[in-house]
């Protein structure tokens, strides 16, 4: 690849992640049809892990299919694109641990102020599908870096 289609690849990987993050920030504090609402009764929040996933899973039946599948995999889906577009960001190689720790850091401020500003809910469950999203989102990236290695060679 030469240096001005990396140019030109990093600009819209900067366009798309800047279009994500912003989707991110609307449906994760501000988006009414996703229960983001400010609440007015007791708020409720999770501090033990796997917790709430495991809710879920006993009470798929009651809960629903779809609204199990909208939670769990919602969270793990959400954060594939920050996995992906994170490292193709950088100029050097990003680590996997290093996209790693970023997701962690950022779903714990989405967390936190979810907490603070008692919008949506604060579940440490979320934190670990977010990271988990975020790990298939780097391997996805590193995937098309390796196929495309492989057909300029």
């Amino acid at each position: 690849m030469t240096e001005k289609a990396r140019g030109t690849a990093r600009r819209w990987c900067r366009f798309f992640f800047g279009i994500y993050l912003i989707a991110l920030v609307y449906f994760l504090f501000f988006s009414e049809e996703w229960g983001r609402t400010v609440l007015t009764g007791t708020y409720r929040y999770n501090l033990v892990p796997f917790r709430e996933i495991g809710r879920y899973l006993k009470y798929r039946e009651q809960i629903g299919t779809g609204r199990v599948f909208l939670n769990l995999a919602g969270n793990v889906i959400g954060f594939i694109p920050f996995g992906g577009l994170l490292p193709a960001l950088s100029n050097r190689r990003t680590s996997f641990f290093r996209v790693l720790l970023l997701s962690f850091e950022v779903s714990l401020f989405v967390e936190i102020a979810q907490l603070v500003l008692k919008v949506g809910s604060c579940d440490v469950d979320d934190i670990l599908l977010n990271i988990f999203g975020s790990c298939i989102g780097y391997c996805l990236y590193r995937l098309v870096i390796r196929y495309l290695r492989r057909g300029i060679r």
